[in-house]
Formats: structure tokens, sequence, C-alpha cells
């Protein structure tokens, strides 16, 4: 098994808490350093698809 740190198995958490009058939210996450590494990349993946869609749309618009 590999060990390097980058790998290791201990949870980041965060909590945000929200306040407004009578309503009060809390929510938790707790994640694994893979873990934000797995979410970066969804979230890199998306914002290169929709940079396609819009470069598409934008050519398909120039051409009427």
């Amino acid at each position: 098994m590999y060990d390097a740190p980058i790998l290791d198995r201990q949870e980041q958490t965060a909590v945000a808490e929200f306040e407004a009058g009578p309503l009060r939210y809390r929510a938790e996450v707790r994640v694994t350093p893979a873990g934000i590494l797995a979410v970066g990349a969804l979230l890199t993946g998306m914002l290169l698809s929709s940079a396609a869609i819009v470069w598409a749309a934008k050519r398909h618009l120039s051409r009427r």
C-alpha cells in the first residue's frame, strides 16, 4: 500500500451556521483528502464542459 500524505485517511471537517430571526441552519461536512481531490476533479470537468458548450453556441450564432 502506498503511504503518501495525500492519501491519508484523516477526515477534514467544516461547519457552517446561519441564523436569521427565528431560522437557524447548521451544515457539517466531513471529507478525506482523496475526496477533496475527487470533488475538485468533478468541478473542473463541469467548468471545462460548460466552456465547450458556450464556445459551440457562440460559434453557431456567428454563422447566422
